[in-house]
């Protein structure tokens, strides 16, 4: 039978999360991908996670997606980035077995297919989509289609002068896809990424090297994941030199940046080792990270030394550094061009503009990073499934979660280079912590069905006993003693002369929870699960409230809804540039139309009045189903 709920092509990490979200929620899915033996192939370094790149694991985990319990089962190193830093900033990053990463979880999904095929062309009809064609002539219909295609749209791999066809190295690329998006109207751009070379741990000297090993007892990612059983293994840092940087510059007549053979756009906050020789000639050496692929492989990745130079040169580069004179490349380091669809032809649930049904997810919008991928992913498999129903879609806010701010930066801003997501890009960060995506965006994935009933049982028990706890400590007071104040004096903060509630106490730098259980039977009975969370919400109680009060400010004026047709020739007082801005993106809302780059404070308030004045748009939008997307989003 080859009618299907919802047909995602590619199988990579947007790929995954959507064939997973889609077909746990009821809708018979099917994934194609070239080779069914490099699913969630991790094309660049073996790891999960990092700098606000474990915020978005942890709400994919959160809504009920596979990324942080696969990488739980096959993590062979843990550490929790910025542990010295603030909660808003601190990030989780894990070190997997790239050979044992997540197959499985497609192959044993219910309501799944797995089939291996060339996607080439869509099937439309009024602007609806209904179906795929692969290159052997097969057709597969569906009500939605899900396009997940990483670098392989176009795909075109560098290595020195030499370039050639391929969505990775050793894959072919997806040609027809690509030409067939043109011919429907998507506005297509280049984009550039490239990875490093692996090398043969057996011609390493590590003796020359320092390691760097992870956490102690190692922190899981996913909120349900209890312990992590599997072996953990150290990285091991290196620098390059003065020898190496020669060397480098030596191979620049060479290299496919610095000879105008690469004309797409790179990754800014991941440049190549080239770049950094480059850009930074006052450095004299460059960390390099050799990080293990996994238990039963003695390939490692030199992170930080991503090049597309000649394979001589990459070879001399690589002899240069210490503990690495003798060592043997397994497989080259390369640059990678493919094709980008601007974001702005999507509305915030990933649905195209241009093509009803139609989703894009992952590389394909721009990003770049498997986090980032994956997050997109779960969306649009929701919003597909969702589709299927006739339900209104589901979308994430800027005030809900880093996968919210990733998306609406997207679609609203779009983007001139590869997207990569940073903490400060998120306005709201201390709220959006990942110590709490659990209890933020829990309750979303039990009634999306994404989760069971006994994992959403123990995040109300878990929010609850915070609510008691913090409740608890603003009642429970210390009185002024000698121990008291001796204790305090040990911590180097004031001592009382009258009775203070725990919450004041918890309130000082010098104090912290465990401390606490020294002053309070009862606090030494909290989990510390639960006291960690109490902790942060007292003691950052007063920038939480002013972060929660800006969130309610922004859904007010995202509450103000923008008609898709509305002609904005016909509103005074807004300039040409803004107007061909607003046509363009065609906002949803008010806040949306706030964030397109250009647009000014006078000319929101100029829109607002108009709004206001023709169509009564200053009420609320209303909730549940919608017969288009664009009237509301669904609510729970």
């Amino acid at each position: 039978m080859k009618e299907f709920d919802v047909v995602i092509i590619g199988a990579g990490h947007a790929g995954i999360e959507a064939s997973l979200a889609a077909s746990r929620m009821g809708c018979r899915t099917l994934i194609l991908t070239m080779n069914l033996d490099t699913i969630a192939q991790m094309s660049c370094n073996p790891a999960i996670g990092g700098l606000a790149k474990g915020q978005l694991v942890k709400e994919i985990d959160a809504l009920g997606g596979e990324m942080a319990k696969a990488a739980d089962a096959c993590g062979i190193q843990f550490r929790i980035l910025n542990a010295s830093k603030g909660p808003a900033v601190r990030s989780s990053r894990a070190q997997v077995d790239r050979a044992r990463y997540m197959k499985n979880a497609l192959e044993n999904q219910k309501n799944l297919f797995l089939r291996q095929a060339i996607v080439e062309r869509l099937w439309i009809k009024n602007k609806i989509v209904y179906g795929v064609e692969t290159s052997t002539g097969e057709k597969f219909f569906s009500k939605s289609v899900v396009i997940t295609p990483g670098t392989f749209l176009n795909g075109l791999i560098h290595i020195g002068l030499m370039h050639y066809p391929a969505g990775r190295l050793g894959d072919i690329p997806s040609i027809g896809l690509s030409k067939n998006l043109k011919e429907l109207g998507f506005r297509v751009a280049r984009f550039k990424t490239g990875t490093c070379p692996r090398l043969d741990g057996r011609t390493i000297n590590f003796k020359k090297l320092k390691p760097q090993y992870g956490d102690s007892p190692p922190h899981p990612f996913s909120f349900s994941t209890e312990k992590i059983t599997n072996p953990q293994l150290p990285c091991h840092l290196t620098y390059t030199n003065t020898k190496t940087h020669k060397i480098i510059r030596s191979g620049l007549k060479h290299s496919p940046l610095y000879t105008g053979i690469i004309k797409a756009t790179g990754v800014r906050y991941c440049p190549s080792i080239e770049d950094k020789v480059v850009k930074f000639p006052d450095r004299d050496r460059h960390q390099i990270f050799l990080e293990p692929e996994g238990l039963n492989t003695n390939e490692y990745y030199p992170n930080g030394l991503a090049t597309s130079l000649p394979l001589d040169i990459q070879i001399k580069m690589l002899h240069s550094i210490e503990g690495l004179e003798n060592v043997e490349i397994t497989r080259p380091g390369y640059g990678i061009e493919h094709d980008m669809v601007d974001p702005t032809q999507l509305y915030p649930w990933l649905e195209t503009k241009l093509i009803k049904n139609l989703f894009l997810a992952g590389q394909i919008n721009g990003t770049t990073g498997y986090e980032e991928a994956a997050a997109q992913g779960i969306i649009a498999g929701i919003n597909a499934a969702l589709n299927k129903r006739g339900q209104a879609p589901f979308i994430l806010g800027r005030g809900q979660a880093y996968i919210g701010v990733l998306i609406d930066d997207l679609v609203t801003k779009g983007t001139n280079e590869p997207y990569r997501m940073f903490t400060s890009r998120c306005e709201y960060r201390l709220i959006l912590r990942e110590d709490n995506a659990d209890i933020r965006l829990g309750e979303l994935g039990y009634k999306l069905g994404l989760t069971d009933k006994k994992r959403w049982g123990r995040i109300k028990e878990k929010r609850e006993k915070i609510k008691q706890e913090l409740k608890r400590i603003k009642e429970v007071k210390v009185k002024a003693k000698p121990k008291v104040n001796f204790l305090l004096r040990k911590w180097q903060t004031a001592g009382i002369n009258k009775s203070i509630t725990l919450e004041e106490l918890l309130k000082r730098p010098q104090v912290n929870y465990d401390k606490l259980k020294k002053l309070d039977s009862r606090a030494r009975k909290i989990n510390k699960e639960i006291s960690a969370q109490v902790e942060l919400e007292t003691k950052y109680a007063g920038y939480i409230e002013r972060q929660r009060r800006d969130i309610q400010r922004m859904q007010k004026v995202e509450r103000i809804r923008i008609p898709q047709e509305l002609d904005y020739e016909k509103i005074s007082g807004l300039s040409r540039e803004i107007k061909e801005k607003l046509a363009k993106a065609r906002p949803l809302n008010l806040g949306q139309a706030l964030r397109i780059s250009g647009i000014t404070p006078a000319a929101i308030s100029i829109l607002m009045v108009y709004l206001r004045k023709v169509s009564g748009q200053n009420k609320p939008a209303r909730t549940g189903k919608a017969k288009r997307a664009g009237e509301t989003r669904t609510q729970f």
